[in-house]
């Protein structure tokens, strides 16, 4: 993936500087722990999790390792977060092309989320530009097929349509580049952290 690595390291600054300052943090889909090793020095308490219990393994291992005492792993499923309390924010890092029911795991996203909570989905956007959609082509022939083709514009769109006000979306660019979205939950009552 080191071919694919710019728009990655790019990505990561916009992630801290959403969510600096904010207390709880779900991130879904935390892989080994390249986001939550970037976030958590920033933000209160971090809830890191994957659905496979080998990578939350390997996320344990990286957090131990780099003594982040505010970071909880677990196996969690990134359509059933009805258990989990309300968080000042949620982030899904590089996933959402990957989900076969998106529509379903948004709902669960922003229901995971405290009035004004923040949506952090950076992704790859399959189908932004003519380049991308050749790598995703020949990912996908290789063993790294996506559920779905998005551009930052379905991406916001997706997230408009659960009720987000989008607070930031930009294109990192790259030979597959990096949708990066963070939206909020309205709540008129509520100014902005």
């Amino acid at each position: 993936m080191l071919l694919l690595g710019g728009p990655l390291e790019a990505m990561l600054p916009l992630v801290v500087e959403e969510l600096r300052g904010l207390d709880r943090v779900l991130e879904l889909a935390a892989g080994t722990g390249l986001v939550t090793a970037a976030v958590a020095p920033v933000v209160g308490q971090v809830v890191a999790t994957d659905y496979a219990t080998a990578m939350v393994e390997k996320l344990e291992e990286r957090v131990r390792v780099l003594g982040l005492d505010n970071v909880e792993t677990r196996a969690l499923d990134v359509y059933r977060l009805e258990a989990t309390p309300p968080f000042d924010a949620v982030v899904a890092a590089n996933v959402l092309h990957l989900l076969p029911k998106l529509d379903e795991a948004l709902d669960a996203m922003v229901g995971a989320l405290r009035p004004g909570g923040r949506l952090v989905v950076p992704t790859y956007c399959h189908d932004e530009t003519w380049t991308a959609r050749g790598v995703s082509r020949i990912l996908g022939l290789v063993g790294f097929p996506g559920q779905r083709r998005l551009t930052l514009e379905r991406l916001t769109d997706a997230l408009e349509s659960k009720g987000l006000s989008i607070r930031r979306a930009e294109l990192v660019p790259g030979l597959l580049p990096i949708g990066f979205a963070s939206a909020e939950t309205r709540s008129p009552n509520l100014e902005r952290p």
